[in-house]
């Protein structure tokens, strides 16, 4: 018995590999909410509400869901209207660590996860823009 417990407890030491390092575990499958965008100006994060969010309507999204399919979610109010319209664009996606490619159509986008908990998701594309999701 003592062996055994050895023996996964040398296992466990073992498996501790660097290519998760920095990587958190949240999930990333749900609906995501658009709420800020922004990026880095002078070493510091400048983060507005997504002016994409049209004034009374829902918040635009991203539905990442457990299938590899993506939707976007884009709420507009037309002019001299009061009712939101829903248009939606589906997609997959790819979470390789700390990136997740999105694709849609033949365009493909690769975004460096920032921070990603239960609650928030935080994106950069390759042009330092940053999209703040929320749950």
């Amino acid at each position: 018995m003592l062996v055994l417990i050895a023996f996964i407890g040398i296992f466990a030491i073992s498996c501790d590999s660097d290519d998760n390092e920095g990587e958190t575990l949240a999930p990333i499958q749900g609906k995501w909410k658009l709420s800020m965008v922004g990026r880095v100006v002078d070493g510091s994060e400048q983060l507005t509400n997504a002016p994409e969010n049209e004034s009374g309507c829902d918040k635009d999204y991203m539905d990442l869901r457990a299938s590899n399919a993506v939707v976007f979610g884009d709420y507009d109010k037309p002019v001299l209207s009061n009712d939101c319209q829903l248009t939606t664009t589906e997609g997959t996606y790819v979470r390789s660590h700390n990136n997740l490619t999105t694709t849609v159509g033949t365009t493909a986008t690769t975004q460096d996860i920032l921070n990603l908990s239960l609650n928030e998701l935080k994106l950069r594309d390759s042009a330092g823009n940053i999209t703040v999701y929320t749950k």
